[in-house]
């Protein structure tokens, strides 16, 4: 299956599934998206979700542009730990390192910090998100899954986003 790039969602609408071979034709598609892995020759290849990237603005949004924009908030960089649930719905995930965000400016490190939602809800309220010049892939090398399981590498790919109205506590 040749790679190539596909939505999943445009503009805040679902509008691609990431499908193997065996699902195409259920949804009337005339080829799958190829997201069939496997992590070697000896195991069954099953479905997975491909390299997910999150485009960056179209305009050239600064990280300050993002702060400038929140009176009481924190900067979470990095993915740190994290625990989801098995149909990807609730979460948590923590940071590398965090900053208190006041009005609109950004102060002191902190630390132990850890946020939680639901997929939807966490996705609706993005509301910024930095320009190109900011975007980056980080690959990933421990993507686990299966019975037995197996291990592939990924990439995730974002500029800086700010969302609004997450459930922000302190872990320590």
């Amino acid at each position: 299956m040749k790679t190539r790039l596909f939505p999943i969602i445009g503009k805040g609408i679902f509008v691609g599934y990431q499908t193997i071979r065996d699902q195409a034709h259920l949804i009337n598609q005339k080829e799958s998206m190829g997201c069939c892995y496997a992590d070697s020759f000896a195991s069954v290849p099953f479905q997975r979700m491909p390299n997910v990237w999150l485009a960056p603005s179209p305009q050239a949004v600064t990280l300050s542009d993002l702060v400038s924009g929140v009176e009481d908030g924190i900067l979470i960089d990095g993915r740190g730990s994290y625990s989801i649930d098995q149909q990807r719905y609730n979460f948590q995930f923590g940071g590398d390192a965090f900053w208190q965000i006041k009005n609109g400016k950004v102060g002191s490190m902190i630390a132990d910090v850890a946020y939680q939602s639901r997929t939807p809800d966490f996705w609706a309220a993005c509301d910024g998100i930095g320009g190109e010049s900011l975007w980056e892939n980080v690959g990933l090398n421990a993507d686990g899954k299966g019975q037995p399981g197996q291990v592939n590498a990924m990439s995730h790919g974002c500029s800086p986003s700010r969302f609004r109205q997450i459930n922000v506590l302190r872990t320590a």
